[in-house]
């Protein structure tokens, strides 16, 4: 049965119209290129964080905010869209939206979470993983922005 479920999920990465040639995305290259739709779409404080060996869920986790429930939504379908037409990966769940104060998506090796930057600060995820690594990415580019 695994294997059949392994298929489906593999077929379900290569969406019609995705890109043929487009490698299969490692869990640090997912958390790299969904950080970057995320800073397409002007998000903030982009952090990718590795808690291999941490948690059992996931291998990253991507936080990044918004300045209002509008933008938070965008980021969220810029970053869904952006994966499945540019990388063939589909998230395997996306709860938050419409509300817009904080959006959790699943990619499977990585789970995102977008908050309103009034949200964020409150429930203060990073702090979960201080100790964790941090997977450094094009950080002036975000200062930038």
């Amino acid at each position: 049965m695994t294997k059949g479920k392994a298929g489906k999920s593999k077929s379900k990465k290569k969406p019609k119209g995705g890109k043929k040639d487009a490698p299969e995305l490692s869990g640090q290259n997912l958390a790299l290129a969904i950080a970057g739709a995320g800073l397409d779409k002007k998000a903030l404080n982009v952090e990718i964080i590795d808690v291999k060996g941490k948690v059992d869920y996931a291998d990253y986790v991507v936080v990044m905010s918004g300045r209002s429930d509008r933008q938070v939504n965008a980021i969220a379908r810029g970053i869904e869209e952006d994966m499945k037409k540019v990388h063939g990966v589909m998230a395997l769940g996306v709860e938050g939206l419409p509300q817009g104060t904080w959006v959790l998506m699943d990619f499977g090796e990585v789970v995102v979470h977008i908050f309103h930057q009034d949200t964020r600060g409150y429930y203060d995820l990073e702090s979960l993983w201080i100790d964790a690594a941090r997977v450094s990415f094009g950080e002036e580019e975000q200062r930038s922005a």
